[in-house]
């Protein structure tokens, strides 16, 4: 039987409680990135994932290539539901599966992927708390090299995508809340060192609750209870969330904390900064 899920977020100690379990699936989703603002460029961190480590029987997913749209005109589009479909079943996952994602970073890709399995129906999907960074500091059992073995895919009969849920916000949509035509607190996730000093002006009336506001440093977790609360304070009795980022990655960091919180009503803009300087290079706000 697969574990049970009761959180958006597992503990490290919970998933060494589970390793092995029949139909637990744990996904690195490391993307590693180079340059801030316009200049940003993303590789997939398979290497570093084969080279450097990652949890025992972690399989790599890819989030630049497989778990994105390709030719979209900003990267990390979200896939079609066929895209999506065919890359999770590549990665042995089945409608049974219990899903667990990491990074090595903050958590923003793998509260990316998070986003996009639940964005499908599929809602027995947690990120690790503290990501890598906190596994290998606390000293637990780090694979080197490929995974063993090979990944057998599931079946077309024994994964299917359910009908996409409502979580996105699109150039229209974040639109209107700037106009005030359909209210949302509209939240930047990205941090001041992503963006860099000499970037285009962000989203206007936008809110900035970034991912240096969210993750403890010390931990690598998300913050919580009454800490967490008061971080989204300016913005939590808002009917409905948007976040966004440079390419909606940091962005799903707020709508993972925003669940915790128990928020219902959150979107996250999925083409963020690098569509919005393209569409509406005169509506910014420094």
């Amino acid at each position: 039987m697969a574990p049970v899920l009761t959180s958006p977020l597992v503990s490290t100690q919970w998933l060494a409680d589970h390793i092995g379990a029949d139909e637990l699936v744990v996904l690195d989703a490391s993307v590693h990135t180079t340059g801030v603002g316009t200049a940003m460029q993303w590789q997939a961190a398979r290497d570093a994932y084969e080279q450097h480590g990652h949890v025992p029987g972690a399989r790599y997913a890819d989030l630049v290539d497989d778990f994105s749209a390709p030719d979209a005109e900003v990267p990390f589009t979200r896939p079609s539901a066929e895209r999506f479909e065919s890359a999770a079943r590549a990665l042995g996952v089945t409608n049974g599966s219990t899903v667990v994602v990491y990074d090595d970073s903050v958590g923003e890709w793998a509260a990316r992927l998070w986003w996009i399995f639940r964005a499908f129906g599929f809602d027995d999907v947690a990120v690790l708390d503290g990501g890598f960074t906190k596994w290998r500091d606390e000293g637990r059992p780090v694979r080197v090299g490929p995974l063993r073995g090979e990944v057998a895919p599931s079946s077309e009969e024994s994964f299917l995508a359910g009908e996409e849920r409502p979580v996105w916000a699109d150039h229209d949509r974040v639109l209107r809340a700037v106009r005030g035509d359909e209210p949302a607190a509209v939240v930047l996730a990205a941090p001041p060192s992503a963006l860099g000093a000499d970037h285009p002006g962000v989203v206007p009336g936008s809110t900035a609750i970034t991912t240096d506001d969210v993750v403890d440093p010390d931990t690598n977790t998300l913050r919580r209870g009454a800490a967490l609360a008061e971080v989204f304070a300016p913005v939590l009795d808002a009917d409905e969330i948007v976040t966004y980022c440079g390419v909606g990655s940091a962005a799903c960091v707020d709508a993972l904390a925003l669940t915790v919180l128990g928020h219902d009503q959150v979107k996250v803009y999925d083409g963020s900064l690098a569509e919005w300087w393209r569409l509406e290079p005169e509506l910014v706000a420094s």
